[in-house]
């Protein structure tokens, strides 16, 4: 039995639907306040869905699809890159943490938009505060292990063993 890539964009887009409500649950029921890295680590996971939609309404030929699964391995990648960072800052000794940063919505209002991107994807103080973890992983680390199993997804759906 063999695997269609219709399936695997399936797989990926209710993988990161999932992704994003239990967000937006932890958020607005549980009270977790997202800090800018958590922002863009969901920015990427929508980004990798809208990917996987694409492919699952327009069908691709082959070619489609390695251009369609290039896309959502670099959305992964992006988003990895975010979460590591998280990670990373997670990590760090208290005294080493980088202080905390202005809010998203400031940064956004009153800096160039190269500034603000770049103080966005630096994280602050904020970004290195454990506020909740399952099985001793934070949510940093689960949102790293989904990207690199959504990213691995995504090079299987553009495989030529796999059909269209």
């Amino acid at each position: 039995m063999s695997i269609s890539s219709r399936k695997i964009y399936l797989f990926i887009l209710a993988c990161c639907v999932g992704l994003l409500a239990y967000a937006l649950y932890a958020q607005y029921v549980d009270g977790l306040h997202p800090c800018p890295l958590c922002i863009t680590q969901r920015a990427f996971f929508a980004l990798t869905g809208l990917f996987a939609l694409l492919g699952l309404i327009f069908h691709p030929q082959q070619t489609g699809r390695y251009i369609t699964g290039g896309l959502m391995l670099a959305s992964c990648g992006g988003g990895a890159a975010v979460a590591y960072r998280q990670v990373w800052l997670q990590s760090l000794p208290p005294d080493q943490v980088p202080a905390c940063g202005p809010s998203l919505e400031y940064m956004f209002d009153n800096l160039p938009f190269s500034e603000a991107f770049s103080t966005l994807m630096m994280g602050d103080g904020n970004c290195a505060e454990v506020v909740w973890t399952l099985f001793g992983l934070s949510m940093p680390n689960w949102a790293l292990i989904a990207f690199v199993g959504l990213g691995l997804a995504a090079i299987a759906s553009a495989l030529p063993q796999v059909r269209r």
